[in-house]
């Protein structure tokens, strides 16, 4: 077992490091990699570690779990990047930067076959075949697909066909021969050295060489033109234009060039690196990654670290690159890239249009674990719930109950309904009291509970799990009637809520339940309570006030609901209709009628 070594000794181990460019590794006192860094001078790099008091709680924290360290010399500060890089990828330490997997983006695969398939896979196998990618959209790789679907005859069948395969299966062709999108290699009808041009010019599109793609269609539409087989020849011809209209939409320069365009945008404890293709002025690969920063590594860095874990993925790697744009100088593995940091001009907004895509993935990335957050915390919140009131399964759907009325005039009921322990307002429903005379909140909940779930029973749709009463035993007893009469009592859970010392009364349970002021369920039922509350009393205020402005017009002798009807048809208030014109007045309505409204308002001015 390895005894914790203290701050001098290991300051008093890196002084003795030669100046020499190199890389150290950093071990726990389990013996465990936990760091891996590069330096141009290893004997300064590494003993600043010990010998400074650092800003950063990150870095503070990683010198206090050092153990020891190991160190390797190379020839250049480049080699230092590869190798401190490859070391990274090997060992994963805890305080590194650590570049979010790829896996789950998706590549197009040019498979290493006879006649070739091309389709979208997320998983690389080193077997030969060619992979583009990794792509950010999905859209992207089907918007190609289908593109390759329509200008060239591809298979998408998995049968075996080599040589000794036709021969051996004696296959027949499906659908896709017969509707003309395959020309049959299955059964011999096409050349394999045919069908290999066409996965040639495949290749061509997606390293962005539109150039002789075109010149591959348009030479088949003249030899079918010479053989005057005009029908094909206006086929390539749709294919072309096809091909076209997609490079168009892509290119973002006016004059060609091709470039590898790297941005680096960075908060506290993420950064995300743009990456942008850019070939004959049009883009042909977008990709974001996202990186979770350990130690408040600075942008150079993360970009260094970045650039050479994407081009990596790449099969092309850093050979078919000629000039990179970056925000920033960074020493890179090849030297024969240019780089520039360009200011103005053409490559500047290509600089700023990758600035722009970082930015909008990290914004994605925001939403995301905010909305992941949010569902976390509704699941957590709707097993409490199902804990705290006892029941079977989660109330992912809850209603609640209330009625409205003063001194017993128009009474009406509201019915706010919960998912996922949020309101959704879309279904919050309002009831006008038809069965009850007088101010009766018993039988009036008991009616509006039945009328609710016996129109649910009836329209097959979704029952609550959690029904909420906003009353004492008594409202709820009455609430427990209907379900009972609608053979629902048992099948969901029912509670009231008193006002008064908000307690939870269960039917036949002469005990109620005490839920902790600041517990989490208590604050659901309580913004159920409220919502419904708040809901019911809104439409019953807006109900007596439609009732008071009809009251003063029934006022006026011959003058009933329809007529009543048509002039809030075109007026807002009584106000409105008592300033009207008689003309006004009798564009809408009959003559007399018209007059008896108009001398009315006249004699009570």
């Amino acid at each position: 077992m390895n005894t914790k070594k203290d701050k001098e000794q290991l300051k008093s181990e890196a002084l003795k490091l030669t100046k020499k460019p190199g890389v150290y590794i950093f071990y726990n006192k389990k013996d465990i990699i936990i760091y891996i860094g590069k330096a141009k001078n290893l004997k300064n790099r590494v003993s600043s570690y010990f010998n400074e008091s650092h800003d950063s709680g990150k870095t503070r924290i990683l010198v206090r779990h050092i153990n020891r360290f190991e160190h390797i010399v190379v020839e250049t500060e480049t080699d230092a990047l590869l190798l401190e890089n490859n070391l990274i990828k090997k060992y994963q330490p805890r305080y590194n930067v650590l570049l979010k997997d790829d896996k789950t983006y998706p590549w197009i695969c040019i498979k290493n076959e006879a006649f070739p398939r091309v389709f979208q896979t997320r998983n690389i196998i080193k077997d030969g075949s060619k992979y583009y990618g990794p792509y950010t959209s999905v859209q992207i790789i089907r918007t190609l697909l289908n593109m390759f679907r329509n200008i060239f005859y591809l298979r998408n069948c998995k049968l075996d066909l080599s040589e000794n395969g036709i021969k051996k299966s004696n296959y027949k062709v499906c659908l896709e021969y017969h509707i003309e999108n395959c020309k049959g290699p299955c059964i011999g009808e096409q050349k394999e050295n045919e069908y290999l041009k066409q996965i040639e010019q495949i290749h061509n599109i997606l390293k962005g060489n539109f150039k002789s793609v075109k010149e591959y269609l348009t030479s088949m539409m003249t030899l079918y033109s010479k053989e005057l087989k005009f029908e094909k020849a206006q086929e390539v011809k749709e294919k072309l234009e096809m091909l076209k209209s997609y490079q168009s939409k892509s290119t973002v320069l006016k004059s060609s060039g091709n470039f590898d365009v790297f941005s680096v945008l960075s908060d506290d404890n993420n950064a995300y690196v743009n990456y942008l293709k850019v070939v004959d002025g049009a883009i042909i690969n977008v990709h974001t990654v996202e990186i979770v920063k350990k130690l408040n590594e600075p942008d150079e860095e993360i970009l260094s670290h970045a650039i050479i874990r994407i081009m990596d993925s790449k099969q092309s790697g850093f050979d078919e690159i000629k000039e990179m744009l970056l925000p920033f100088m960074i020493e890179l593995p090849n030297k024969s890239i240019n780089i520039t940091v360009p200011k103005i001009g053409d490559k500047q907004k290509l600089l700023e249009l990758s600035q722009r895509n970082a930015k909008y993935f990290r914004l994605d990335k925001i939403k995301q674990r905010t909305l992941v957050s949010a569902d976390r915390r509704n699941s957590r919140i709707l097993n409490t719930i199902k804990e705290d009131l006892r029941m079977d399964i989660l109330p992912t759907h809850i209603e609640c109950f209330d009625n409205s009325n003063i001194q017993g005039t128009h009474p009406v009921a509201a019915c706010v309904v919960f998912k996922n322990a949020k309101p959704a307002k879309k279904e919050y429903r309002k009831f006008n009291i038809k069965t009850v005379d007088g101010p009766d909140d018993y039988a009036s909940m008991e009616e509006v509970v039945y009328r609710r779930y016996y129109r649910l029973i009836k329209e097959k749709k979704d029952l609550p799990q959690l029904i909420i009463i906003d009353g004492g035993k008594g409202q709820l007893s009455s609430a427990v009637k209907s379900l009972k009469k609608l053979d629902l009592y048992k099948k969901i859970t029912i509670i009231g809520i008193a006002k008064r010392l908000e307690e939870i009364f269960y039917p036949e349970d002469p005990v109620p339940l005490y839920l902790d002021k600041n517990s989490e369920t208590l604050k659901v039922i309580q913004n159920a309570r409220n919502e419904a509350h708040r809901f019911g009393i809104t439409f019953h205020r807006n109900k007596r006030s439609k009732e008071f402005l009809r009251s003063e017009l029934n006022e006026i002798p011959g003058i009933g609901e329809k007529t009543i009807s048509k002039l809030f048809e075109h007026a807002k208030s009584v106000k409105e209709i008592s300033e009207m014109k008689l003309s006004d007045l009798e564009n809408f309505l009959e003559k007399r009628k018209a007059k008896q409204i108009f001398d009315y308002f006249k004699k009570r001015e």
